[in-house]
């Protein structure tokens, strides 16, 4: 069994609160029995991509209790590319894809950046498809999951529809045709989502820093984002079988408690 731990839409804003939100569930996934093999971080680790943000975020995901759990991050569409290159991953500025791909035991994680600098839509380039392509060649016959920020289908929101995953059909051909890929998993939508997308799973991680409703709850302008929700994540079981498994798991900022609360 594979357990790999997926956050998204951290939004570090050099705030205290989304910080804290982050370290609490940091600290869940170190204190678990079974510790995750990896985390995966899906996009908008910053709310505005500058160098102080990434700082905070580097401090956060990269420096805690954790630190012995690979993680490994993507980003979205509040990120800064090169900002994002030497602020999390110590590498020299650019502004091209910041595509990458992951062994962890049998599990192959494959990391799109589906960004368009500037916009809060996202895409899939032709770099990062032949990119794509050239990685599942390599890939080997065990499992792949491919991660990205932007949905590439209707989650029935009316905020993130409408800047979702531009031309998504190119990459249901890449994912309907390999046996190999168990699953696709998201961000960007601030919610718990579990559909299908080429015929595998797709699930789309809540945020760590707020809840996006959909489009049965929300009265546009107002009540579009809850900031109220304690933050929420993803645990990805991937079995034996290459089958995959998702847990949604909410860590409370009050704690643990053990017994139910008295009436």
């Amino acid at each position: 069994m594979i357990l790999a731990a997926q956050l998204s839409d951290t939004h570090f804003d050099l705030s205290a609160r989304n910080t804290e939100r982050v370290e609490a569930v940091m600290g869940y996934l170190a204190d678990l029995p079974h510790r995750p093999d990896v985390i995966l971080v899906t996009g908008d680790i910053t709310d505005s991509g500058t160098p102080e943000q990434y700082a905070q975020a580097r401090q956060a995901l990269l420096g805690g209790g954790s630190s012995d759990i690979p993680v490994y991050l993507l980003p979205g569409n509040h990120d800064d590319r090169a900002n994002f290159r030497t602020g999390l991953l110590g590498e020299p500025a650019a502004t091209t894809p910041v595509n990458s791909v992951y062994r962890v035991g049998a599990l192959t994680v494959i990391m799109l950046d589906s960004s368009i600098p500037g916009e809060p839509a996202g895409l899939l380039g032709e770099d990062t498809f032949d990119w794509l392509r050239a990685t599942l060649a390599e890939a080997g016959d065990g499992p792949v999951l491919i991660a990205l920020h932007h949905p590439p289908k209707r989650v029935h929101s009316p905020v993130v529809d409408v800047i979702a995953l531009t031309d998504p059909s190119r990459l249901a051909a890449v994912v309907a045709g390999d046996p190999r890929i168990v699953g696709i998993l998201t961000g960007h939508a601030h919610a718990a989502i579990a559909t299908t997308f080429a015929g595998k799973p797709m699930i789309t991680c809540p945020s760590t820093a707020s809840v996006l409703g959909g489009e049965w709850e929300l009265t546009l302008p107002h009540r579009v984002m809850d900031y109220a929700p304690d933050p929420a994540i993803a645990l990805h079981i991937i079995d034996e079988n290459f089958g995959l498994t998702t847990y949604f798991r909410t860590v409370a900022m009050g704690g643990w408690l053990s017994e139910p609360p008295p009436a």
